[in-house]
């Protein structure tokens, strides 16, 4: 009995690489980006896209200045003001992302679109991780 198997991990590319910038806006217009999200590897896998938390952001940070990797692999930010989980949409002020979670097949892509509306002066910036399992 011949008995084989190939373990990989997930393969994934994200463009464009962050940040994403709107840059300026006036007041009451908006102004749409797509995020590629694309599968690269020969398995399926899920994504969720969060917004990052004060002690993530700090320790991402830290760990940049002492030239270091971010905390998980996985994990890809993209600088944006966003904001907490809904069913399909992540919306903080001026932001909204969309979807939020899914699945992408082998070779699969997924674009993921960033909305900007500025209803107020000043500037807003956030991050967000894109977390990346298998299925």
């Amino acid at each position: 009995v011949r008995v084989s198997a190939k373990a990989e991990y997930s393969k994934y590319s994200i463009e464009p690489a962050s940040p994403i910038d709107f840059g300026a806006m006036v007041k009451g217009t908006k102004k749409t980006q797509t995020v590629l999200l694309e599968n690269k590897g020969t398995l399926n896998f899920k994504f969720r896209i969060h917004q990052a938390s004060e002690l993530a952001s700090t320790l991402e940070s830290k760990s940049s200045k002492e030239g270091e990797s971010a905390p998980s692999a996985t994990k890809r930010s993209v600088r944006r003001k966003l904001s907490s989980l809904t069913q399909a949409h992540l919306n903080l002020g001026m932001f909204t992302v969309f979807p939020c979670s899914g699945s992408i097949r082998p070779w699969g892509q997924q674009k993921i679109t960033v909305e900007c509306l500025a209803r107020q002066e000043g500037t807003c910036e956030q991050q967000l991780y894109i977390d990346i399992t298998g299925t």
